[in-house]
């Protein structure tokens, strides 16, 4: 049996940056062993597996360890596969996963994840977290994340955390963030996930669902531009809409292919 895949770099629009995603695109599941396998052989913070479920797309993400509830980059990846290679016609997708229904529009030359928003609440700053991330932190909230605020963009771009201290947080995850220093950027990120097989996400969109809400309210703007400084590091278009989230960007395919199976 062969199994046909699309990667695709989601956040960017020039291939070698943003965030690498695997898609397939399946007439009915795979075992939850052979598609944790799959995302194993493949390496890449995710792969995402569709299968076509009235009245839209069941869509289940896969790090090389773990299962995940939501997945931004690798929605996006999808909806780019399925408009690109498989001449979906609507001009809305929509899809069903763990977190619930979630779409993904067109909109000119971006692709719009429609998420819902998850504020965060404050948490307090410890001196573990600050251990974790080798410096001193403005404060700390937390949702599906713990999100971490730091004093500036470039404290952001020089965090060197301590994965393994990070890895024993009861998150899955940590984003760092702060507001962007110049006039492109009204905020950046950065998002550590040891725990979940993935050191540091290149782009994330899923992070943004609290991210967008946090810095609406700081800095009081309904539309606002981020950047996720990773090495690789990609543009989010965001919007705030109420109880929802709107991340937009760009997709790039890189390679397609066909995975053999004995």
């Amino acid at each position: 049996m062969q199994l046909e895949f699309h990667q695709v770099d989601a956040f960017t629009d020039r291939a070698f940056a943003g965030n690498p995603a695997m898609v397939y695109r399946l007439d009915a599941w795979l075992s939850d062993q052979l598609m944790q396998q799959i995302a194993a052989e493949h390496n890449l913070s995710e792969t995402a597996f569709l299968v076509r479920e009235p009245p839209g797309w069941h869509i289940r993400w896969f790090t090389p360890t773990h299962e995940v509830p939501l997945c931004g980059h690798a929605t996006l990846a999808s909806a780019f596969v399925l408009f690109e290679k498989y001449a979906e016609k609507a001009e809305v997708i929509h899809f069903t996963g763990k977190s619930g229904p979630l779409s993904v529009s067109r909109e000119n030359s971006r692709l719009v994840l429609d998420f819902p928003s998850m504020p965060p609440a404050e948490q307090g700053v410890t001196v573990e977290i600050e251990r974790a991330l080798g410096l001193e932190v403005v404060d700390v909230l937390s949702a599906a994340e713990l999100l971490v605020v730091l004093e500036s963009e470039q404290a952001v771009r020089d965090c060197k955390p301590d994965f393994a201290a990070i890895a024993r947080l009861p998150w899955p995850g940590v984003i760092v963030t702060a507001k962007g220093d110049g006039e492109r950027y009204d905020f950046v990120s950065r998002y550590f996930a040891p725990g979940i097989g993935i050191n540091e996400d290149p782009v994330t969109g899923s992070t943004h669902c609290s991210l967008i809400p946090y810095w609406s309210a700081r800095l009081n703007k309904f539309s606002l531009t981020g950047y996720q400084a990773s090495a690789r590091g990609g543009e989010l278009f965001c919007r705030l809409e109420g109880e929802r989230v709107k991340i937009g960007g760009h997709a790039t395919l890189v390679a397609s292919g066909a995975l053999i199976l004995s």
